[in-house]
């Protein structure tokens, strides 16, 4: 079978609908998938999708692929990301496929895997490619049964998250996954909810589900400053990523976020691991420390951050996309609408009218620049930066591309694991100490390819 090898990616399978995924080729994945869990000892799969126009036909060509194999399915219907987590937690099979493109725009879907209450990425991924490949897969006739996971979802969530006060939040769902039942959890904690774009829509007409690029939260910015709530809470396409606007209009990016909750779970549990990715402000594992905490840095991409988490036994994890993971009195997993009322929950101790947000400390900082540049090029370039670059006074840090340490501030580069880009951020003191270490960059950059200098 010919295919995109590209679309086996480092934490999902993601490519353009009807194009990379054809039918018979996510009736293969399907097969591939089935065949893998009855190989390992399990015997069913929990699957859900998101509101695309395509997941239909995903839906219907990878059930098909699975049950082939005699892997039984259960139907979870419309549903965001971390409600898929959920029911691998809750339901009787502990594995589980979403259809879901994510944040990125409508003509892509994709499917994010759950083996055995573990995230597939890396090499795993991968595994699903060589069993399509070989052929070699399992035969029998497998069950579909439905289960209605939203109403148990809503029901855990609300007993778990207890509100000092009523809060005045907008909730903007961008027409993706979260408009199943975001404003109802909030409503069912007695907030004053006002909603943007929670009407699911596959074309996504107001703007890209994708809450860490700024101009995507203006909508937002102005309702919550036209309505004076105090707080805006925005999720991206599937619902595992949080963006969150102050009661002045600010984005509040989710470093700080973090700061904000590993307090809260500091305040309980003295000690705890925290996790955060390369691209966090420096500020995050002073303020845990601070706090009495222990941070560790981990490579970007939710399934990373989650393995980090299983592997030291964290309380919390985030990263800079948004992704954020309570394992303090949740399972683990990153889930936008849970950590949204997390967040709820911290401004409800606060009287009504004091800015939560304005306690944060500041450094000036760049939100994440995205450099585009050809997918198979863009690791090289990452090692070309680090053979060329030359900062004696610097500390690095190569875990995850290369993030680059001075005394007065940091900058980041890497290639993004889901798109032909490379990511680069960077923070610093002052304006003009960022400038220095932005042009530094620039100068290594420039050497490998001028066009890459441009930002």
């Amino acid at each position: 079978m010919n295919f995109n090898p590209s679309i086996f990616r480092a934490y999902d399978i993601r490519g353009i609908a009807y194009e990379d995924l054809s039918e018979d080729l996510v009736v293969s994945i399907g097969k591939a998938l089935g065949t893998l869990i009855l190989r390992r000892g399990l015997d069913g799969i929990n699957i859900g999708r998101d509101g695309r126009l395509s997941s239909p036909d995903m839906f219907r060509w990878i059930t098909e692929g699975i049950t082939s194999t005699g892997c039984n399915v259960v139907d979870l219907g419309i549903i965001p990301t971390p409600l898929l987590y959920f029911s691998t937690h809750m339901l009787k099979y502990q594995n589980g496929v979403v259809i879901t493109g994510s944040h990125n725009s409508s003509e892509y879907n994709g499917f994010k895997i759950v083996v055995d209450n573990k995230s597939l990425f890396g090499e795993e991924i991968q595994t699903i490619k060589k069993i399509i490949e070989s052929l070699d897969f399992s035969e029998g006739n497998g069950k579909k049964e439905e289960d209605k996971i939203i109403e148990a979802y809503i029901k855990e969530l609300t007993s778990n998250i207890k509100l000092k006060r009523s809060v005045k939040v907008v909730i903007d769902c961008g027409n993706g996954a979260t408009s199943v039942l975001a404003k109802e959890c909030y409503e069912k904690l007695e907030c004053e909810v006002i909603d943007l774009f929670c009407n699911l829509d596959g074309n996504f007409p107001n703007h890209h589900p994708d809450p860490s690029k700024p101009e995507n939260m203006k909508d937002l910015i102005e309702k919550v400053i036209s309505t004076d709530a105090e707080i805006g809470i925005a999720f991206d396409g599937d619902g595992d990523r949080l963006g969150v606007v102050s009661a002045k209009g600010e984005i509040i990016y989710p470093d700080m976020q973090m700061i904000l909750f590993s307090q809260q779970v500091l305040k309980r549990k003295q000690g705890s691991k925290i996790v955060y990715d390369v691209k966090c402000s420096k500020l995050l594992p002073e303020s845990i420390t601070k706090n009495g905490g222990v941070p560790i840095i981990s490579k970007t991409g939710h399934s990373f951050i989650k393995n980090k988490i299983r592997q030291v036994s964290a309380a919390l994890g985030g990263e800079m996309s948004g992704h954020i993971f309570f394992n303090d009195r949740w399972p683990g997993f990153d889930d936008a609408i849970y950590s949204g009322a997390r967040m709820l929950e911290i401004i409800s101790i606060q009287e009504e009218g004091v800015d939560l947000f304005d306690s944060l400390p500041q450094l000036t900082s760049t939100p994440e620049i995205n450099i585009e540049t050809e997918d198979e090029k863009k690791f090289g370039y990452v090692e070309e930066f680090k053979s060329l670059m030359n900062f004696p006074e610097a500390d690095v840090l190569d875990i995850d591309g290369v993030r680059v340490e001075f005394d007065y501030g940091w900058g980041l580069l890497r290639a993004s694991n889901t798109s032909p880009v490379l990511v680069l951020r960077f923070e610093a003191i002052n304006e003009d100490n960022l400038e220095k270490i932005k042009e530094k960059f620039r100068n290594v950059l420039g050497k490998i390819d001028p066009q890459l200098k441009k930002f």
